[in-house]
């Protein structure tokens, strides 16, 4: 089984998850995926910190350098937006292996999920409804 997901949606992704009630192999896969997740996710916070820093430089303590109203000191900043936008739209991609099992676990709960989401959490829980829907072992099948 192999899915993507928008890394933009990773934390949004994490809370909408953390926040379902589930037990015992439905909350062990549930933690598996989101602690897949949370690594993707440290891993794009601090590409985003290389982009800073590139983009506006280093203070004394090598920290992306800052103007005096605690913003970042960024001089090119359509440069800077071009390249976070294709950080974030970038494809968190999972698959196979160890993944395998936990994917289809949660998959089944989203499938399976019949309570009422609102807001933010709708458009998270439509998002991967279909990212899950639109897996390779969907495709398979059809």
């Amino acid at each position: 089984m192999k899915i993507a997901i928008k890394v933009s949606y990773l934390p949004a992704a994490v809370e909408f998850l953390y926040n379902l009630t589930l037990k015992g192999k439905q909350s062990r896969h549930r933690s598996r995926f989101v602690k897949a997740m949370q690594e993707k996710w440290k891993q794009v916070v601090e590409e985003e910190q290389d982009l800073l820093k590139e983009f506006a430089g280093v203070d004394e303590n090598g920290e992306p350098r800052k103007k005096e109203d605690g913003s970042f000191d960024i001089k090119d900043v359509k440069g800077f937006k071009e390249q976070q936008k294709e950080l974030f739209d970038e494809e968190f991609i999972l698959e196979g292996g160890n993944a395998t099992g936990y994917l289809k676990t949660v998959k089944e709960i989203l499938f399976d999920f019949d309570g009422e989401v609102s807001g933010k959490d709708a458009e998270v829980y439509d998002y991967l409804y279909e990212v899950f829907e639109n897996s390779d072992e969907n495709k398979e099948e059809k």
